[in-house]
């Protein structure tokens, strides 16, 4: 697989989306260890429908792959949506797709570039994402990268028979 390194780090770099890659994105997105805290977690999707989104996606400037810098392998997907210049603002979307990637650092890495370059390059002034409140890794994830709490949407999603708390948080950048 190719990959370009559009912005580095130690552990992992960001690329743009590859097509090829259409299939182990389709295997993570329809395993539901994976999808539980994702708004695609009862979602099927298909190869053909997981080319298409990469091939739209792929036309965003800033929907990239997380690929581990050690052996080449793409292990996520991390992207700057809903960019707002005229205000400064863009969410963040992340995802790992594979377990024993977790934990590792690689997200928060990824999660540090990616925002570093939108307040470097692209000039926003805040970046913000929506995690489930049942969802402490990522939490403190997005912590560890600065991010805090700025508002919860109370019982906003419906998952395994329950309805979960939504947080929102931001970063702002103070440079």
């Amino acid at each position: 697989m190719k990959y370009f390194k559009k912005i580095e780090g130690e552990k992992v770099y960001l690329s743009p989306m590859n097509i090829e890659d259409a299939e182990v994105f389709a295997k993570w997105l329809n395993d539901p260890k994976i999808t539980k805290y994702l708004s695609v977690h009862n979602s099927l999707v298909s190869l053909s429908g997981e080319k298409a989104y990469i091939e739209e996606f792929s036309k965003r400037e800033f929907h990239l792959s997380i690929i581990k810098k050690e052996n080449d392998t793409v292990i996520g997907n991390i992207a700057l949506d809903k960019l707002d210049y005229k205000n400064g603002s863009a969410e963040l979307g992340i995802f790992i797709g594979d377990e024993e990637n977790l934990g590792k650092g690689y997200g928060s890495e990824a999660i540090s570039l990616l925002t570093n370059y939108g307040f470097k390059e692209l000039r926003l002034h805040t970046i913000y994402l929506k995690v489930l409140s049942n969802n402490p890794r990522a939490i403190k994830a997005y912590e560890k990268c600065g991010f805090k709490e700025c508002g919860v949407r109370h019982e906003a999603l419906f998952r395994n028979d329950e309805y979960i708390d939504e947080i929102i948080m931001e970063l702002i950048n103070k440079e």
